[in-house]
């Protein structure tokens, strides 16, 4: 049977959330926003729809990033404590643990960002978005077939490279793809993609063009093109591959002018992007670096510790 995907798009500071409800006999939704997202954007969302929240039986989880997870122990709770909550063994501890948001910042973006105060800033920010730490129900590390009732299900895709464990979800049979922030194209409101582990992003953007080839391609936020043009919540199978390609172009050019800072040698200076400021001018890179989630570090620390190990 086919089954309606309806997004559920939740406003959180600059970004604009998506999260999806898959109409199946056992409904789920995939990803849950921050704390506030599930009482007052979804709940009402579903009601338009003549649909319950309290009958949501899986939470699937594409990564484990704050505006993804911070909504998944309220939107449990409105389901009764009935619903399976689905995340990947690599990112669970960011599913089971303020605290590690607070140390995923301290690890990479705080040894280029001077502030004092950034420490009690995201401890703030976890306590306030993330609505409770929580064990999760199901570890998927890529591979696994979930039941929705009838003959729906969904498969597990491991994509890591945006985080350690972002996975991508599946409709069968009808190759509905949700990726979360696995497809980051130009990136999200920063103007730059973001991710932790450069080869790993590579070889899942190539997994997702030439294996998994969605149908409809359904991200996790308002990623842009070139022309800083937002992508819409829905992305027919044109559009899907030209984001992937377009996100592989990208990387590369990224890999490229990272690779000859690298090998130069990286200097500080007082320039916003120090130490990366040669790759930020070679990329037309104009935004602002500092602003959370800061992904121009994120990604150039992931280049720097390729270098850095051969």
């Amino acid at each position: 049977m086919a089954v309606d995907i309806h997004p559920l798009v939740s406003p959180w500071g600059r970004f604009g959330l998506y999260s999806f409800f898959i109409d199946a006999p056992e409904p789920a939704i995939v990803d849950t926003g921050v704390a506030s997202s599930p009482a007052e954007g979804m709940a009402p969302a579903l009601e338009a729809l003549g649909r319950r929240i309290e009958d949501v039986r899986w939470i699937l989880l594409t990564h484990g990033h704050i505006d993804h997870v911070g909504g998944a122990h309220a939107l449990w709770e409105l389901t009764g404590r009935r619903a399976q909550v689905v995340i990947s063994e690599a990112d669970a501890p960011l599913l089971r643990s303020r605290r590690a948001h607070v140390q995923n910042y301290l690890d990479v973006r705080a040894r280029y960002l001077s502030d004092p105060e950034a420490e009690a800033k995201q401890t703030a920010m976890a306590a306030g978005a993330i609505s409770g730490e929580m064990e999760p129900h199901m570890l998927v590390r890529g591979g696994e077939t979930l039941s929705l009732g009838g003959d729906v299900t969904v498969s597990a895709h491991a994509i890591p490279g945006h985080t350690a464990g972002s996975v991508a979800y599946v409709v069968d049979g009808q190759d509905d793809v949700f990726v979360g922030d696995a497809v980051q194209v130009h990136g999200a409101a920063n103007g730059f993609p973001g991710y932790e582990d450069p080869r790993a992003y590579r070889a899942s953007l190539e997994r997702l063009r030439d294996v998994v080839r969605p149908r409809r391609l359904y991200l996790g936020h308002p990623y842009r093109t070139a022309d800083a043009v937002p992508y819409g919540v829905e992305l027919d199978r044109n559009q899907a591959q030209q984001a992937l390609q377009g996100s592989l172009d990208i990387e590369a050019r990224v890999a490229g002018a990272a690779a000859r800072a690298l090998a130069e040698g990286l200097r500080q200076t007082d320039s916003a992007y120090s130490p990366f400021a040669r790759v930020a001018e070679e990329a037309g890179y104009t935004g602002d670096p500092t602003l959370e989630p800061s992904p121009f570090f994120t990604t150039l620390h992931g280049y720097k510790e390729l270098h850095s190990h051969g």
